[in-house]
């Protein structure tokens, strides 16, 4: 194999993990069960963590959503599948926020600059949270941009998106809804 083909070889590979890890719409969504068992989390208590909401939604808390379904999304300003999934949860958190549904978005980006900007362009009034250094996604372990958790009301977690596809907020409302 000639060095050329090698550095061709590698290119690609690396193209096709960055989108593979930011949940591209090739395939990109991934819903697993308590089920099925994909995800180490199901099934299991959600990792309990805590921190400031840059977009001025005050503290938030796994331990302050307990009694409630809780949607535990990872994501990053970069990525693409992110900016589809952000208005669709929007509307979830809207329509069921009253029955008893809460939502934490934390965000995956080296820096904080640019989330409250992505969340108000994305129009999200749920609290965004950064994870500074990674521990939360230490705990998660979202394998994908974006992941979502749904957590029900005793703290344990149920289904786990990965990525995201067009359409699959439907499903992500039935598991929400089979939870209140």
């Amino acid at each position: 194999m000639s060095i050329r083909t090698t550095f061709v070889s590698l290119v690609l590979v690396s193209s096709v993990a960055a989108l593979a890890g930011c949940g591209g719409d090739a395939g990109g969504g991934d819903a697993s069960s308590a089920a099925d068992g994909k995800h180490p989390l199901i099934g299991a208590h959600a990792p309990d963590f805590s921190g400031n909401s840059v977009n001025g939604k005050g503290r938030v808390s796994v331990k302050a959503s307990s009694g409630k379904v809780l949607i535990v999304d990872f994501w990053a300003t970069w990525c693409e599948p992110c900016k589809k999934s952000f208005p669709k949860l929007q509307d979830l958190f809207v329509k069921y926020k009253a029955s008893g549904m809460d939502m934490i978005a934390v965000s995956e980006d080296d820096e904080n600059s640019g989330i409250a900007d992505f969340g108000n362009t994305f129009g999200s009034k749920f609290p965004l949270m950064w994870d500074d250094g990674k521990a939360v996604a230490g705990k998660w372990q979202p394998k994908s941009m974006p992941s979502t958790f749904i957590v029900d009301k005793n703290g344990i977690v149920r289904f786990v998106h990965l990525g995201y596809h067009d359409g699959e907020e439907a499903e992500i409302e039935k598991e929400v809804k089979s939870l209140l």
